[in-house]
């Protein structure tokens, strides 16, 4: 459960009480932001769980994500619309370790983002991920352009090789197409 794990008690906790906060300023509240808040850590387990065996790190999300939901449709009345939202929203977190190249962009540009990015300061503030990377998006979104090119991190990750396309052999005149 939840609350079971320390980090996700905190992470609750702090996501309730900016809920909160939101409701006490008249600042609108997303129903899936909240649901996406309450399932994090079971989909975080089920996520990492799935790593160790092996997988690669997105797919293992995806499938994480679709194991909560299908876990909790039985339980909870949950619109596919917030369904949708909560997806976006979890599947953007690995992105912002990515802080190199045209991501950091593309990322800003998310019709979501700043429901993402709010989701990982909650993170960052329970102790979940380190606090230089909230700060640095929080930093690369108010920075003017040139700014935020002088803030990317230099490429580490492997570069993937693009396949080459085979070229097909032409048939010889008269015979069949291939099936």
């Amino acid at each position: 459960m939840i609350l079971d794990q320390p980090l996700g008690e905190r992470f609750v906790t702090l996501a309730l009480a900016q809920t909160d906060e939101r409701v006490r300023t008249d600042r609108p509240v997303s129903p899936a932001f909240l649901f996406a808040a309450l399932l994090w850590h079971e989909v975080l387990a089920a996520w990492k769980a799935r790593e160790k065996r092996g997988e690669r790190r997105v797919p293992a999300l995806e499938f994480a994500m679709d194991e909560v939901l299908d876990a909790q449709s039985g339980k909870l009345a949950i619109t596919r619309r917030l369904t949708a939202t909560m997806r976006e929203v979890w599947a953007m977190q690995p992105r912002f370790e990515e802080r190199s190249g045209q991501r950091p962009w593309r990322l800003l540009e998310a019709e979501r983002f700043r429901m993402a990015y709010d989701f990982l300061a909650l993170r960052a503030q329970s102790g979940e991920v380190p606090a230089e990377i909230e700060s640095w998006w929080r930093a690369f979104q108010a920075a003017d352009e040139e700014s935020r090119q002088a803030m990317l991190l230099p490429d580490s990750g492997p570069h993937k090789k693009r396949r080459r396309r085979r070229r097909g052999k032409k048939p010889a005149e008269g015979a069949p197409p291939p099936a």
